[in-house]
């Protein structure tokens, strides 16, 4: 057998594992990587974040990525070139990361890589009948796995597709392991570029289990305060906080299909856009709106949307404990905003249930590698968008 399979299996049987999670979303802000130690799997997964850092893009790396990501039309050699090239980067950067740490590739059992998104296009966002959903993560895992010397497990947007999903959100499969409280309903608020959230019933029920986007969380925020301020994001959303809401302009940023189709769906920066905005702004009439106040609409825009899609979902007479997490829940106008439309949910970061709010994603894809390597089914149900699945590809060092 090939050594690095009976490596493989040997990583399996470990009464413990140590996993490098990996995620660069679609704020394309840096990579977080999450060193974590796993026993057990599926409803006896214990997960400790052992270290966490986040290597921060510097521009040129940003201005790459931005020339063929959420376009449909690009330059396809430097679709492949990136490819290589970032898996690379990711591998430099986890090595650098775990020196960091005093840890050394020998230390580490598996690498989860997520990979950059470059373009989501499910059927519900592309409309074209005869292709299926679809979505692709750059960021080769070969080239990670060699970079390191580290298995790694790549790509696990692809087989949620595959098995009848939309590639997104995968967050539902590692809140139901490690969030999951008898007793008490949770909703997990992720705020990254898009928004989603996973509900997590408090009998346990994987089948009762529901996630979807809700639509943008920062992506729009963070495009304008480039644009406007030259500066990658609202820090502190003080930019929205020196503006005013234009009600108008929000009421044809909420006038979009998306919002109306029903639950599970996932979306993207490629249909909430700099030119989603222009369109909006054309027939509202404010074109000339103040930058500040422009922030201001694309925050409460993001609010809004979140706010609606929870209440759409949870039942009156039932309580609801609400986590957040990602870019969005350091923005304090945001967050007053939610508080302000949802006044009857408890409202907590996920760094109170052990995991900290910016390494969840991270953390929730090496909770996705550990399923693979030794998980036994989680039957999700019938139910569209949680294909009761394992995820990721394995690339050998050797």
């Amino acid at each position: 057998m090939n050594p690095n399979l009976v490596k493989l299996f040997q990583i399996a049987q470990k009464p413990e594992r140590r996993i490098v999670g990996l995620m660069s979303g679609t704020s394309m802000d840096g990579l977080d990587i999450a060193v974590c130690r796993f026993s057990g799997s599926g409803s006896t997964t214990h997960v400790t974040l052992e270290h966490f850092d986040t290597v921060v893009f510097g521009e040129d790396i940003k201005d790459e990525i931005r020339k063929v990501f959420a376009k449909k039309e690009i330059d396809f050699q430097l679709l492949c070139l990136l490819n290589a090239w970032i898996g690379k980067l990711h591998g430099k950067m986890i090595l650098d990361s775990l020196k960091k740490f005093n840890l050394t590739p020998n230390d580490i059992d598996i690498i989860a890589s997520h990979g950059q998104t470059v373009f989501h296009a499910p059927k519900i966002l592309h409309r074209i009948e005869k292709y299926p959903n679809a979505t692709l993560q750059i960021g080769d895992g070969d080239h990670i796995a060699v970079t390191t010397g580290i298995t790694t497990l790549s790509d696990f947007r692809q087989k949620h597709c595959a098995a009848g999903g939309e590639g997104a959100p995968l967050a539902v499969y590692g809140d139901y392991f490690i969030f999951s409280q008898k007793d008490e309903n949770r909703i997990m608020l992720n705020m990254g570029g898009i928004a989603n959230f996973t509900y997590l019933p408090g009998n346990l029920n994987a089948q009762e289990v529901f996630v979807t986007d809700t639509g943008p969380g920062n992506t729009l925020i963070d495009a304008f305060a480039r644009k406007f301020f030259n500066l990658p994001y609202d820090k502190g959303g003080k930019i929205a906080a020196s503006g005013k809401v234009h009600d108008e302009l929000l009421k044809c940023l909420k006038k979009d299909a998306f919002f109306d189709a029903p639950f599970p769906k996932t979306t993207g920066p490629e249909s909430f856009s700099l030119d989603y905005v222009r369109l909006a702004q054309q027939r509202s009439g404010t074109t000339s709106l103040a930058p500040e106040d422009l922030m201001a609409t694309l925050t409460r825009f993001s609010a809004e949307t979140i706010a609606e899609s929870i209440l759409r979902v949870c039942k009156k007479d039932e309580s609801y404990r609400l986590f957040l997490s990602g870019g969005g829940m350091h923005n304090p106008v945001l967050v007053g905003a939610l508080r302000e439309l949802l006044p009857d949910y408890e409202m907590d970061i996920t760094d109170s249930l052990g995991i900290v709010g910016d390494a969840k994603e991270a953390v929730l894809f090496a909770i996705l590698a550990n399923e693979a390597l030794c998980g036994q089914p989680t039957d999700f149900g019938n139910r569209e968008g949680v294909p009761s699945i394992s995820m990721g590809k394995i690339s050998l060092p050797s």
